[in-house]
């Protein structure tokens, strides 16, 4: 697979802009080479007429969708943002609720599937939110006060056998086991 054909794909699931530096270490290779190919990528969405476009500030690359199309993505966004979570959406945000903050990989391993189009969805509501963990060097993602407050609770710890799920340490494997039992 070839380099640009990496950071394409790292691009298009991140929730947020990327740098140089983190793209190299992720696809394990030099900073000028990502910036190499990012330039080519840069040349190549500005040439095809895509959907989606790359951008960059200072140091920071994101996929995203075609200005040209920002009315009708804007549409569908409002859709998204303001309609019934869907049940996958609803079961991460149960996950993060009881077992946040919790990392994006953790999530996918639980749910047995990628969550990244989930988690922006949330995010994009406001229900949860992402802090970098600097010991861990990640993403977390928790509820935000705004859900909280909109179950109508006074902290998470009020939720139905919160101490109980929040506590057990077999959870994530028994919920994936089950998740592969159903698949």
């Amino acid at each position: 697979m070839s380099l640009k054909s990496q950071l394409e794909s790292l691009l298009f699931v991140a929730i947020k802009p990327l740098g140089v530096k983190e793209l190299a270490v992720l696809t394990n290779t030099k900073a000028k080479e990502v910036e190499e190919a990012l330039a080519e990528l840069l040349v190549d969405y500005q040439a095809k007429k895509s959907g989606l476009s790359l951008i960059q500030n200072s140091n920071q690359y994101q996929l995203t969708t075609a200005s040209e199309n920002a009315s009708l993505v804007q549409e569908f966004l409002k859709d998204e943002t303001s309609g019934e979570l869907s049940q996958p959406s609803l079961e991460a945000l149960t996950i993060i609720a009881y077992r946040g903050p919790i990392a994006k990989l953790e999530l996918d391993k639980i749910r047995g599937v990628n969550c990244a189009l989930i988690i922006r969805n949330l995010l994009l509501r406001g229900l949860i939110e992402e802090k970098f963990d600097k010991t861990r060097q990640e993403n977390l993602y928790a509820v935000t006060t705004d859900f909280i407050r909109f179950l109508g609770i006074a902290k998470i710890s009020d939720l139905p056998d919160y101490e109980k799920l929040n506590q057990r340490e077999d959870l994530i494997t028994t919920m994936v086991a089950d998740n592969q039992a159903i698949n």
